[in-house]
């Protein structure tokens, strides 16, 4: 398992890439992005049912602050994969995962506000990077000839802020319980918030669609097993080589868009693409190395005890 653990995590990035592909093909042909995101929620959260069934030992379910928590990362997801498919359906599918990509930038953004991190000239720097990035990459800076809406890009930085609402609330469920359990709970809340918000009948359509293979691939690849894999990576992966590896994601979906949907971006854009997907690796893997110092040292303290 150790051997085949950063596999895994390229793996599971891979699998992400690929479902904002499938999404962004979904979309164009005229399926709700909501409804998308809920199915592909839904199947997820059978896979990860599964896996919580062949290994229920820890789960951690009687606990209040596990559920608590869990729904927390739930409302991130649900979130997340909504307002992802919404800037894939209103803007393209590089330029929505390159803004989702964004989501360490908001995590530190509330870690400042809550005094957990403390903001130091490199992450301001980093930040201020990120933001030059996304105009760049958005065109924001001359709305008028953009062919990238503000509902796009608005959805696709929300998407990033859902998803830093994700890993927080994931972060702070996991002494609780084992992932599986949280994840059950996390997907079992999205599936009830967007099938409430959802196209009915749409929903209903895609049953008898001979589109429903494509909604079962995206469910499967994009957040069942890929989040399966992730985790199981992650026991094992260093971080710093796992946070290198999630840019398989954004450059796997911009790949898709390019080959697959005809999409095309300007050297501008790639400019602005390439500057966050440098900076945001960078800002992590400073983040990660620092953790894993502080944890040595601790562990070593407690060795000289």
């Amino acid at each position: 398992m150790r051997a085949f653990s950063l596999l895994f995590v390229v793996l599971a990035a891979f699998c992400w890439g690929l479902s904002g592909g499938i999404g962004g093909v979904l979309t164009g042909d005229g399926w709700d992005p909501v409804m998308v995101s809920f199915y592909r929620g839904a199947v997820g959260w059978v896979l990860v049912l599964a896996w919580l069934v062949l290994q229920p030992s820890g789960s951690g379910l009687g606990s209040p602050r596990l559920w608590f928590w869990s729904i927390i990362a739930g409302l991130g997801v649900s979130g997340n994969f909504a307002f992802y498919f919404i800037s894939i359906a209103e803007g393209s599918v590089a330029v929505a995962a390159t803004l989702m990509y964004c989501a360490p930038v908001f995590i530190y953004l509330v870690s400042f506000a809550l005094r957990v991190e403390y903001p130091t000239p490199f992450k301001w720097v980093s930040i201020i990077l990120v933001m030059g990035g996304v105009v760049l990459l958005t065109g924001v800076y001359d709305i008028d000839a953009s062919d990238i809406s503000l509902l796009a890009i608005s959805a696709g930085l929300a998407s990033g802020m859902s998803y830093a609402l994700f890993i927080f609330g994931f972060k702070y469920a996991a002494p609780h319980g084992s992932p599986q359990a949280i994840l059950v709970i996390a997907f079992a809340v999205l599936a009830l918030i967007l099938v409430l918000l959802a196209d009915r009948e749409q929903a209903v359509a895609v049953l008898s669609t001979s589109s429903w293979p494509l909604f079962l691939v995206l469910g499967v690849i994009g957040a069942g097993l890929s989040f399966i894999l992730y985790i199981l990576g992650l026991r094992y992966a260093a971080p710093a080589m796992a946070s290198i590896a999630a840019m398989v994601e954004p450059v796997t979906a911009s790949l898709f868009g390019v080959v697959w949907l005809d999409e095309r971006m300007s050297a501008l854009q790639l400019v602005g693409m390439g500057l966050i997907l440098a900076t945001v690796t960078a800002l992590t893997l400073q983040s990660k190395i620092r953790v894993t110092r502080v944890l040595r040292l601790r562990s070593r303290r407690r060795e000289r005890q």
